[in-house]
């Protein structure tokens, strides 16, 4: 099923999602439920905060083809090294891109759809989607890592465009 994604300036993307206490056929439905919805938009990652389920789950696909999903529960950066910067967008901010800087390598502990414990390590792209994705998780958007000008600019352009829309 493919569910409505919340944009930004919505104030229910700021919320801190919980950790997932228990996996049952709920939280399963909605990791299938947010890949369609990544799939659909179309998108490389999704955090359950941004489909207005506040769980710590997050989905990402960065291969080409939409082949490779990868379901993040309870995920939690344990290591981290290096620097890269490369440009950001988000569903919950549509046509908006910017450069962000994060770290090049992580090491992830989460569980999996099973509720075992997996630790992943990731690099590049996929280490870049999965700190986007766990920081919508923590309330906070790309956009927060931008210089206050240009959240100002974004700010502006979003009014304009709703105003618009109205």
């Amino acid at each position: 099923m493919i569910l409505p994604i919340l944009e930004y300036p919505d104030k229910r993307l700021r919320t801190v999602a919980k950790p997932v206490k228990k996996i049952n056929d709920a939280v399963n439905k909605l990791i299938k439920d947010m890949f369609d919805t990544m799939y659909n938009a179309p998108g490389i990652g999704l955090a359950a905060t941004q489909v207005n389920s506040h769980q710590r789950i997050i989905v990402i696909d960065v291969s080409e083809n939409q082949n490779d999903p990868i379901s993040l529960i309870n995920p939690e950066i344990i290591d981290k090294s290096g620097e890269i910067e490369s440009e950001e967008g988000c569903l919950s901010v549509p046509s908006y891109y910017e450069n962000v800087k994060r770290a090049n390598n992580i090491r992830v502990k989460s569980l999996d759809q099973n509720g075992d414990t997996v630790q992943t390590n990731a690099s590049g792209v996929l280490a870049i989607c999965i700190q986007h994705e766990i920081d919508h998780l923590d309330g906070i958007l790309f956009v927060d890592h931008l210089s206050k000008l240009k959240q100002k600019r974004l700010k502006k352009k979003t009014k304009k465009i709703k105003t618009t829309i109205t």
